[in-house]
């Protein structure tokens, strides 16, 4: 912000996550001045609503505020062949896959997801967890041969391991992250043909309002499991527009008129 100001160059700040729930800001003065760097922008552009909000009702900017949600590239994302891609990824052929790609952390609640795949691993033989992603160091995957880890898969590979699901799961936390962020991984799973279970939290507690039936309490394993069995028995694939990086791109561009004709 100072630099544009000597510039005289218009600025537009980009937020695509709540960065006042990001760790640097427990150095003392760094969200005040991150809030008067917001006042001084020209424009914001914000992940979610939800963000949008916050930001709104924190900082005082008086600049144009746009949401740019998460979206898919063109062509990489679409429904395929569920036998196929298991071929591809080694995985069993039979059973009823849950998974998730992403993040496998503590700090999005992935325990959750754990312990409702060990009750459900109880009740059912056929159900299979299949994980890719960054996993915390010293995290535990939970002990059953039904558990399959791929580790981290190249961009190419994620359409594949999304379309190998019978439900993508997509944790968090009611935390001052979750609560602004909008997962990458749902409009891929979406595009994908998958049914996609959210924890009810931010923007996808928004995006699903009315359909309650992808959701479950954030943290609450027995309403996860009680909507992953209702997947299970009954798949709900969600009929949603995909934005993609193109559509969002041109959005951006049009942004940035608004604000340098200010």
């Amino acid at each position: 912000a100072h630099i544009a100001k000597r510039l005289g160059a218009t600025l537009v700040i980009d937020l695509y996550d709540n960065f006042e729930s990001f760790a640097v800001t427990r150095i003392p003065g760094m969200t005040s001045a991150f809030r008067r760097a917001l006042r001084c922008a020209d424009g914001i552009t914000c992940v979610s609503h939800p963000l949008a909000q916050y930001v709104r009702e924190t900082s005082s900017s008086k600049a144009p505020i746009e949401v740019i949600e998460n979206a898919v590239p063109e062509g990489v994302f679409y429904p395929m062949d569920r036998t196929n891609c298991r071929r591809e990824l080694g995985l069993p052929q039979d059973g009823i896959f849950i998974g998730m790609a992403g993040a496998i952390s503590k700090s999005r609640s992935i325990e959750t997801l754990f312990r409702a795949f060990e009750i459900l691993s109880r009740e059912r033989s056929d159900v299979h967890l299949v994980l890719a992603g960054a996993c915390d160091k010293g995290l535990r995957l939970p002990k059953n041969s039904r558990v399959h880890y791929l580790g981290m898969l190249p961009m190419s590979k994620v359409p594949v391991f999304l379309s190998s699901l019978n439900v993508s799961v997509i944790c968090n936390r009611e935390t001052a992250f979750g609560k602004y962020c909008f997962p990458q991984k749902f409009y891929e799973g979406v595009a994908c043909g998958v049914p996609v279970v959210a924890a009810a939290t931010g923007s996808m507690l928004e995006l699903l309002k009315d359909k309650p039936g992808n959701l479950f309490e954030p943290e609450n394993v027995d309403h996860l499991v009680a909507t992953l069995s209702r997947q299970i028995a009954n798949p709900i694939t969600l009929t949603l527009e995909v934005p993609t990086w193109s559509i969002l791109g041109k959005r951006l561009e049009d942004f940035f008129q608004v604000c340098i004709k200010k």
